[in-house]
């Protein structure tokens, strides 16, 4: 399996984050974010849910102590070289492993960056390490050190954001064609996943959210399926994938005549959009972003309804969630520059009426307005009953 980027792309993200860490005074990283290790080598892997930890020393070196059913993994997906494994058997301790790789590069007693702030990083490893390496090192968060060189997009990786947001699109108008009356839930999820696959790309980093009736009010995942009657409305959130990387959309399509609910309800969803448009320039915050959004909701008196986040960075992303540092809530003062990616969302659900309302899609910051990734009309969509 050849490298997901050019080891010279690589080269220039290890430099960026010793940089980084040079700034900071810090001697070490411990990376335990999957999306850390697969940004900074390629390393591929779901075995993330088992320890792991991936070592960067200030002067550039990279060692990744893992289980042995990923070192083949590291091998063929990553640039690492050094790969050390912790052996599986009853009352193994990793971290003890971990603590004696540390002394053997010579970092007892200096100053190590821990993402503690992770997925890859379950309670049992963090009461081992502040057990266990306490009194070896200063050990300091950083969860968000490569979090945030992360959600600055290289030209590679555009490449690769533009090549899902082609899959984004291919994947609702497959789906499009067969949502109406008697429409089953199962063939349309396999229709848009199907065309992700077959267009070359991966899983999501969690699933697509499909709901109907009742259920088009719920902005998560959930499991069952259920057939579409002739007055319905479906939401749908999805994402194309390719190499990891996510551009991600939402809709909710009204199967017959749209309700009087539904038109208000798209009408406030499609002003915050708008708002929200003007706001994806540099040097305003995710803060205002989220302002935006809420002042056009709030303004029709459909506060209520909406929530109380409006979206995120994007980028390669692992399960549970695609989403992805930073998030637009209110007063978040992370501020937008050039090459980021963001997902917006509207997402009104009306519980009163029963009616759902979602709106969403993806933007490439750059210098001037924001670039959006997705050709798909913003038309409320409807399906004939």
């Amino acid at each position: 399996m050849s490298l997901a980027f050019s080891r010279e792309e690589y080269a220039t993200r290890l430099q960026t984050l010793t940089a980084r860490m040079a700034e900071e005074r810090r001697d070490a990283m411990l990376l335990f974010a999957q999306e850390s290790m697969y940004w900074l080598t390629g390393y591929d892997t779901f075995g993330f849910c088992f320890f792991q930890s991936m070592i960067v020393t200030r002067d550039g070196r990279i060692v990744l102590l893992t289980r042995s059913a990923d070192l083949r993994q590291a091998q063929l997906t990553s640039t690492v070289d050094d790969i050390r494994v912790w052996e599986d058997r009853d009352g193994a301790s990793p971290v003890l492993q971990l603590r004696d790789l540390l002394f053997e590069l010579g970092l007892n007693g200096n100053r190590i960056g821990v993402e503690y702030d992770t997925h890859g990083m379950t309670g049992r490893i963090a009461i081992d390490i502040a057990t266990l390496l306490a009194d070896f090192a200063l050990l300091e968060d950083a969860s968000s050190l490569v979090a945030v060189l992360r959600s600055v997009k290289t030209p590679a990786e555009i490449a690769y954001v533009r090549r899902a947001a082609a899959l984004t699109d291919a994947a609702y108008e497959a789906a499009l064609p067969l949502i109406g009356p008697g429409a089953r839930e199962g063939d349309i999820l396999a229709a848009m996943q199907g065309a992700v696959f077959a267009g070359g790309g991966d899983y999501p980093g969690n699933e697509f959210i499909i709901g109907s009736g009742p259920e088009a009010l719920l902005c998560r995942y959930q499991s069952g399926r259920r057939t579409l009657d002739a007055s319905d409305q479906l939401t749908l959130e999805w994402a194309g994938v390719y190499r990891r990387y996510h551009v991600a959309a939402m809709r909710t399509v009204v199967v017959g005549e749209p309700t009087a609910r539904h038109i208000a309800l798209y009408e406030a969803a499609r002003a915050a959009l708008a708002a929200v448009e003007q706001c994806l320039v540099p040097g305003r915050s995710f803060g205002e972003v989220f302002d935006a959004h809420a002042r056009e909701i709030d303004a029709r008196d459909e506060g209520a309804h909406r929530l109380n986040a409006c979206g995120y960075s994007l980028g390669a992303r692992f399960a549970p969630s695609w989403m992805d540092w930073p998030m637009a809530y209110r007063a978040n003062p992370a501020r937008i520059v050039p090459d980021m990616v963001v997902f917006v969302h509207m997402i009104l659900a009306d519980s009163d009426s029963g009616a759902a309302m979602s709106l969403g899609q993806t933007y490439l910051t750059r210098e001037g307005p924001a670039e959006c990734l997705s050709k798909l009309p913003l038309d409320l969509p409807v399906k004939a009953g």
